[in-house]
């Protein structure tokens, strides 16, 4: 299809589920293709493998630089990483848990994104697609660290898409519904049947669904959003 024909990703928790579906869909589509994650040893024949821990930032810079050399100047970020944290009531929550989850789902994002953002913003152009959630909206029971982060997230990208907004840099988050994806291993089953029941259309979602919306905001066929959040949801996102 050559929609990325000569452009450079580099996908955050792209060693499985939502990540893993959008390095196959760009790898695909034509992109030279990097994932960064805490397992690189399993990824697709052709993309470069970058391990680590979205938590540091030092890590973040060293592994845009990384892409820069290997792959050529970075002109996609899809930050998909993230952790569901444990099903707790929220009196239950401990201080460490709390912490752990904010510090993947909102300090990673910023980390990659602060870093990407340095170098697209030189070069002129560039698309970050952040992965939210609908939890982030509404807010999930048993889950208020993950649905504080999530919220966190879309706020972030709204401040970075204005940020950047005049630079040829578009920032962009999605908020899917519950995906049938490994993240679905850390929560309780009655956790994710009351998902699922919030949802018109009945069903998980699947991750490679998911990817051709990350591959639409991270293409030049989207040229005038920015710090927007897109539903994908099976007709629960009501706002």
């Amino acid at each position: 299809m050559g929609d990325f024909d000569g452009r450079v990703a580099l996908v955050t928790g792209g060693a499985s589920g939502i990540g893993l579906a959008t390095v196959e869909l760009l790898v695909a589509r034509g992109a030279a293709v990097a994932v960064f994650d805490l397992d690189v040893s399993s990824l697709p024949d052709g993309v470069l493998g970058i391990e680590g821990d979205v938590t540091d930032s030092s890590a973040a810079d060293a592994a845009v630089a990384q892409v820069s050399r290997a792959l050529g100047s970075l002109s996609v970020l899809a930050c998909c990483a993230g952790v569901a944290g444990d099903s707790l009531r929220t009196v239950d929550i401990p201080d460490e848990e709390w912490k752990r989850v904010f510090a993947i789902n909102v300090d990673g994002v910023l980390w990659f994104n602060r870093a990407a953002a340095r170098v697209m913003v030189e070069r002129g152009s560039g698309r970050i697609v952040n992965v939210a959630s609908i939890a982030g909206k509404e807010g999930n029971p048993m889950a208020a660290a993950y649905s504080a982060s999530k919220a966190a997230v879309i706020g972030l990208t709204k401040a970075i898409g204005r940020d950047l907004a005049t630079t040829g840099v578009l920032v962009n988050c999605i908020a899917p519904a519950v995906i049938a994806t490994p993240i679905l291993d850390q929560i309780s089953q009655k956790h994710i049947d009351y998902m699922v029941e919030k949802i018109p259309m009945g069903r998980l979602g699947r991750p490679e669904e998911v990817a051709e919306l990350i591959a639409f905001l991270a293409s030049d066929a989207m040229s005038f959003s920015t710090g927007a959040t897109f539903d994908i949801s099976g007709g629960r996102a009501t706002f």
